[in-house]
């Protein structure tokens, strides 16, 4: 029948190229297409469902990042850095946290895994404590490194998405009956405890779905900070321009490559803003007076 009806119109059916989803394997009323199980199903290289395909796709992005990573090790540590935070980390994997359901995937918490100890072992000879990955994962703007969590954007991410696609679902399955989105539900149900009710119609920004997580993990941040000196730091990485730094480009002959023992140094003095002068590593505590900061 979809045959004829393609030829009705002058469309030529490619057989080879057409799928067909089931909650079950069974055998296909239209015997040349496809068939996939529920949880085998992509559209776009996107899984549409929990699952063994979205098992897989997490597991192939985190070998490529750490694929990566071993091969970030060989190169200067300032384009390093730039490589990791627009190619390898959170952007790599943007398609998938806003197309499926990956919150409750534990591959996501892996991928985050490999940034904080194999990646910064390379930039700074020592991996991020857990109070030290938070304000490394900030944006820019807020003071950080750039090179974000994904297990924070995972919900976001598909919230920002599923709000900037409801009137072309409704014109695409106009004469179907349909359910609500039970992940979309779910994650609104999540994210709403903690951040308030959302305005209606949903944002589509992903930006406002960010936002509030952000300024929990500052307020976290700033709890770790018994001294005056340490939140002077922490507040003059985050005035504008303080990291532009991170955004230039490494070219040699204008002068705004920095050395590996520089971006060090750099890296470092982003990251310990709220560390006592006891917690903070000998190789920094040499280069610096008692209660002074690169930062200030």
């Amino acid at each position: 029948m979809i045959t004829n009806a393609g030829l009705d119109i002058g469309l030529n059916l490619n057989t080879a190229k057409c799928e067909q989803s089931v909650t079950q394997v069974v055998i296909s009323p239209t015997p040349f297409f496809w068939v996939y199980v529920k949880s085998e199903t992509e559209l776009l290289g996107a899984p549409l469902f929990p699952g063994t395909a979205l098992d897989s796709a997490w597991s192939k992005r985190c070998d490529e990042l750490a694929r990566a990573v071993d091969k970030l090790a060989l190169i200067n540590a300032q384009d390093a850095l730039i490589l990791l935070r627009a190619s390898f980390s959170a952007p790599r994997v943007q398609h998938l946290l806003r197309c499926s359901p990956s919150v409750n995937n534990s591959s996501l918490q892996i991928f985050d895994n490999l940034l904080t100890s194999d990646y910064w072992i390379c930039i700074t000879n020592s991996a991020l404590s857990d109070t030290q990955w938070p304000p490394a994962s900030l944006p820019i703007k807020q003071g950080g490194l750039g090179v974000r969590r994904i297990t924070l954007l995972a919900i976001p991410a598909f919230l920002a998405s599923a709000a900037s696609t409801p009137s072309l679902q409704e014109q695409i399955l106009s004469s179907c009956t349909c359910s609500s989105d039970s992940f979309l539900d779910s994650y609104l149900t999540d994210w709403s405890p903690s951040f308030g009710m959302p305005p209606d119609p949903l944002p589509s920004k992903q930006s406002f779905w960010d936002w509030p997580s952000l300024q929990a993990d500052r307020s976290v941040i700033e709890a770790f900070m018994v001294e005056p000196s340490q939140m002077a730091w922490y507040l003059a990485s985050g005035v504008p321009h303080s990291g532009d730094w991170l955004l230039a480009l490494p070219i040699t002959n204008c002068g705004p490559r920095l050395k590996n023992e520089t971006l060090r140094v750099a890296d470092w003095d982003s990251t310990c803003a709220f560390l006592t002068d006891a917690e903070m590593p000998v190789w920094i505590w040499r280069r610096r007076p008692k209660l002074s900061r690169h930062g200030l």
